[in-house]
């Protein structure tokens, strides 16, 4: 998971209307950040907070559900929270109001946040936050060190005190959130309701077969990131690694190393073969990426993680493509990635 560089300082409202400070996060240096990559668990707390935020049109979430975007809503898991089957996940710098007032009037009720991300003004929507990096203190060393019944005790403590409505995990295995679970029902704690996975064309094993077993065994679902795959989906490096591009960047070398590795080629020759595929449904590759992720309505919602307006815009507008994902088109790209992971049960409806 790519997590980013930054200064940050969330506050999340409780019931009472009592600030709480979450965490604040200094900034961090890429080396540590590139080295943490390889292995960490986050708790995300999802909540309702009753903040102040003026959409730029006065367009309520409504009105623009019902007559400009057609956005789809899904329960999270088994719970009874609805959100938005597109949210909006790493969103900072002076674009920030601009892109969640975008996702908003397009039927956006879900806002993702961190520690590492940009602080962004909240309404009565559902805001999830995450919990990883800590402090520099020994009480404030990264979660990957705490036992489970201590995060679940943490967590349950969370949303009794009103601070939160439910919480769930990111970047946990299928054991660890089984043990999560577990560890909860034996001390009449509360369970996580959702795991977010990365999930794109070609990351599909875990949502795909592992996540469908624990819905139906304890009814946790998945909040997904990374549809673009960090902007390789995005079809600009077909050609290589242009120098406006992130990949470009030093602090994103393991980027582009991904991308220009005999493993990263083969995958531009695949998105290559899906353009066409693209062209014919009346979309862009980054909309028909994203659409395939939503036609699994074994995911809850899928967050988009755009830099600029005319990049949200434009994957929001996967939304439109949603209905155009037939059998028959989703059989097309799977006989072109060739990578569906074998489950012995189909869990999509």
């Amino acid at each position: 998971m790519q997590v980013s560089i930054a200064c940050t300082e969330h506050n999340l409202k409780s019931r009472n209307g009592e600030d709480r400070l979450l965490s604040k996060q200094s900034s961090t240096a890429p080396n540590v950040v590139n080295a943490a990559r390889a292995k960490f668990r986050t708790v995300a707390i999802i909540a309702r907070s009753l903040g102040t935020f003026t959409p730029q049109h006065h367009i309520s979430l409504k009105e623009s559900t019902a007559k400009q975007t057609g956005m789809k809503y899904r329960n999270l898991g088994k719970s009874g929270l609805r959100v938005s089957c597109l949210g909006l996940g790493k969103y900072s710098g002076v674009v920030a109001e601009r892109l969640m007032t975008i996702a908003y009037e397009s039927g956006v009720n879900l806002f993702d946040t961190a520690e590492v991300y940009a602080a962004g003004k909240r309404s009565s929507l559902v805001i999830t936050t995450k919990l990883y990096w800590g402090g520099n203190k020994v009480t404030h060393k990264m979660l990957s060190v705490w036992p489970s019944i201590e995060i679940v005790r943490a967590m349950t403590h969370v949303i009794n005190q009103g601070m939160a409505m439910y919480w769930g995990t990111s970047r946990w295995s299928a054991m660890e959130i089984m043990e999560a679970y577990s560890v909860a029902r034996q001390f009449n704690m509360i369970p996580p309701v959702c795991e977010q996975a990365e999930y794109h064309l070609f990351q599909r094993e875990k949502v795909e077969v592992q996540l469908p077993e624990l819905y139906h065994k304890i009814g946790v679902g998945a909040m997904t990131w990374s549809p673009l795959a960090c902007g390789i989906i995005s079809g600009k490096y077909g050609n290589g690694v242009p120098e406006s591009s992130r990949a470009s960047l030093k602090c994103y070398q393991w980027l582009k190393e991904r991308i220009v590795s005999e493993e990263g080629r083969k995958q531009q020759n695949k998105l290559k073969d899906l353009s066409p595929i693209a062209e014919r449904l009346g979309c862009t590759l980054p909309q028909l990426a994203v659409a395939w992720c939503l036609r699994n309505e074994g995911v809850s919602s899928v967050l988009l993680g755009s830099s600029t307006p005319e990049q949200l815009i434009e994957n929001l507008g996967a939304i439109q493509v949603l209905p155009k994902m037939t059998s028959h088109v989703v059989n097309e790209i799977d006989n072109i990635l060739r990578n569906k992971p074998y489950s012995k049960k189909d869990y999509r409806s």
